[in-house]
Parts: C-alpha cells; sequence; structure tokens
C-alpha cells in the first residue's frame, strides 16, 4: 500500500520515499515526518523566499507485507522507489515471525542496485550524554570522540556468492566467498579521503585484515598504496580489524575517517555507537555520490522487537538520519538547524529511557522541535 502527501507548494521541493518497516521503524519514522513538518512549517514563516517543501511517500513494506502476499516487498519496489530524491528506511527485521537474512534482503538489494557504495556512519559524543568509556567526555581537557566510519557498501563479504552442500548430512558445509574489486575498493578509498579532506583533522585510516587473508585484503593494502600520491595533504594509517576494535574502546579520540569493507564497517559501527551512548544516536547514509540513483539514509539501531509499541524508543538516530539526508539534498542550512536542535535537546538532559531518562519517543521529538 502506498500513501502519498502533497504538502503546499515551496521554493524547493524534495520528493522522499518513507519505507518506515517493522518494529520501532514505524514509530522513528513518524517523528522524523512530523520533524520535517515542523522544518518546512518554520522556514517557510521566517523567510518564504528560502522556503523547502517535501513530497513524502510512505511504502508500507515489511512482516506486514509479507503476511498479507508472501513477500517482504513487492516484485517492482525498485522501480518504485527510483523515481525518489532520497529514501528514508526505519528499520527492518522481526526475527520471531520471519529470519532476518528475508527482511533485510531488500535493503542488501537497494544498497547494491542504486550502487549505494559508500555507507556513511559518523560517531559523536554529543554534551549531556555520558559514554560507558572511564575518561571520555566532551569537556574542556577531557578527551573526545568525533568521527566517522565509511563501509564499503555494494561488493565484499555481503555478496550473495556461495551456496550450502550435502544439507542435512554429517559432511554439510557452507560456502560463503567475499568479493572484493579494484573499483570498488578504489571508488570508496577516493571517498573516504574527500571526506577526510573535508574535516578539521584529515586523517584517514584502512582496516583490513590483509596478515590473514592475504588475497582480498592484501588487494585493499595495494590500491591504498597506489592512491596515496593523489592525497598528500591526508595523512593515513592502517589497522587490523581486530586491533581497530581494541582502539575504539581504548582510544578512540584518535580516530576521524575509518574506511573498511562491507561486513567489518557493519561491526565497528555497532560498537562505535555503544562508546557515544547507544545506538538510538547512531545514524547513517548510504550514499550513491555520482546521484545516479536516489541514496538511502536510516537509523543504525535496527527494528528493536522487544521494545516495539511502548513508544519508548529513541528518535534521535532517526532525526540525525534525516539530517544527513538534508545535506545529501543540498539543504544544508535546514541540515544544521536540526543537529543544533538535537544538541540543545540533549545538553538540556533530554533523554529517553536507553539514555536514563524517563522522556517516551514523541516527548524527545517535542524537544528537539522546540529547539528548531
Amino acid at each position: 500500500m502506498e500513501t502519498t502527501t502533497n504538502p503546499a507548494a515551496a521554493t524547493r521541493r524534495h520528493r522522499i520515499a518513507l519505507y518506515p518497516g517493522d518494529g520501532i521503524g514505524a514509530e522513528v519514522t513518524h517523528e522524523v515526518v512530523r520533524v520535517l513538518g515542523a522544518l518546512e512549517c518554520r522556514q517557510k514563516s521566517e523567510d518564504p523566499a528560502d522556503a523547502i517543501g517535501f513530497e513524502l511517500a510512505e511504502f508500507r513494506w515489511g512482516i506486514l507485507h509479507h503476511t498479507q502476499t508472501g513477500s517482504v516487498v513487492p516484485d517492482d519496489f525498485l522501480e518504485r522507489l527510483e523515481k525518489f530524491d532520497a529514501i528514508f528506511l526505519g528499520a527492518v527485521g522481526m526475527p520471531s515471525d520471519l529470519p532476518d537474512h528475508v527482511t533485510l534482503a531488500p535493503l542488501i538489494r537497494m544498497r547494491q542496485a542504486f550502487d549505494q557504495y559508500a555507507c556513511v556512519r559518523p560517531t559523536r559524543l554529543f554534551p549531556g550524554v555520558r559514554s560507558p568509556l572511564a575518561g571520555v567526555g566532551v569537556e574542556e581537557g577531557e578527551r573526545g570522540i568525533d568521527f566517522v566510519v565509511i563501509r564499503e557498501n555494494s561488493e565484499g563479504e555481503y555478496v550473495d556468492n556461495g551456496g550450502r552442500f550435502r544439507r542435512g548430512e554429517p559432511e554439510e558445509f557452507a560456502l560463503q566467498t567475499a568479493v572484493h574489486t579494484r573499483r570498488g575498493i578504489e571508488r570508496v578509498l577516493r571517498f573516504g579521503f574527500e571526506t577526510a579532506r573535508s574535516r578539521s583533522r584529515r586523517r584517514l585510516t584502512m582496516i583490513t585484515k590483509s596478515n590473514a587473508q592475504k588475497y582480498g585484503y592484501v588487494l585493499w593494502d595495494e590500491v591504498l598504496q597506489d592512491l596515496l600520491h593523489d592525497y598528500p595533504d591526508v595523512e593515513c594509517d592502517k589497522q587490523h580489524i581486530d586491533a581497530a576494535a581494541m582502539n575504539f574502546v581504548r582510544s578512540p579520540e584518535r580516530f576521524d575517517v575509518i574506511v573498511a569493507s562491507n561486513l567489518f564497517g557493519d561491526v565497528l559501527t555497532d560498537l562505535a555507537g555503544s562508546i557515544v551512548g547507544g545506538l538510538g544516536l547512531a545514524p547513517s547514509a548510504n550514499i550513491n555520490p555520482e546521484r545516479r540513483y536516489p541514496s538511502l539514509f536510516e537509523p543504525v539501531h535496527g527494528s528493536a522487537p522487544d521494545i516495539a509499541g511502548k513508544g519508548i524508543a529513541n528518535p534521535v538516530a532517526a532525526i540525525l538520519s534525516t539530517a544527513m539526508m538534508l545535506d545529501w539534498l543540498e539543504e544544508p542550512a535546514a541540515a544544521k538547524r536540526v543537529r543544533i536542535a538535537v544538541e540543545k535537546a540533549l545538553a538540556s538532559g533530554a533523554a529517553t529511557p536507553d539514555l536514563g531518562g524517563q522522556l517516551s519517543t514523541q516527548e524527545m521529538t517535542d524537544r528537539v522541535i522546540e529547539g528548531m
């Protein structure tokens, strides 16, 4: 089922597809719609000549759609989404009803079909939020955390390449083969270098496991070496995934821009979220840098079935993902306004239960909207 809202005419219009998905996905997506509506109204009232508008289309796919049709999404879902400027995804998954690899399949297909090869996941410790790491903070004199993980999003370990053989027999085996191409590695590293150039520290760290996996990850090492002469202004180093995981905990302040393969980037960003207060604060973007296809924006936290329907999900990750979407839509002032509102809310002590507070999902969004 598709429902469409057509707001009043605006100076700049953006067409956004909403895929709320499962669990708390629908709840946080609802809050994103509220934020976009408030942003549109306030910018229009303050400066009609600089107003922005959002045309939102909601696609009710996921577990419910599977129950009704036998499929998580319709066969033509990519064709329906391709016409939009951007896609916002709430969350997918309800393992009690359907295996995760089934509900996740449309997301992976979107990333690959729309060539969203750069998954961008920023990590920052905000004032008002406490890190579980001792001695880490944002006050003067304390260590701060502010880095971004760029995950290769189109190949690597998430390519459906392999199979299971002799099922049910004692000799059963599974073969899962990662695919790393020079083109895929080079373009995500260049994206990482350009991102590092846009940040004050200009530092890039590449994550591999080339000491144990001598084909795919040695290729990563070689491509990085080939690119260094193009970016002499960016400081660069390499770490193996196990060392990087340790250093995320031991010395997170040393990182600036991290580039990793599909699997390693996925693992590291969950850890990154946990050291700055939890996945309820972790946004992400799946980017097609060439803009041939729509890019996709989503919170990192997943569908959280254990709290779905309770009204306590933290909407901040979804709202910060919306700010990333606004940046991508070339609305930097609007994106900055949303981020500042989030910072104000967190600094004032506004918090949902995952952050040790008592606010509901709606109340947390109310505090953000007040800050806008």
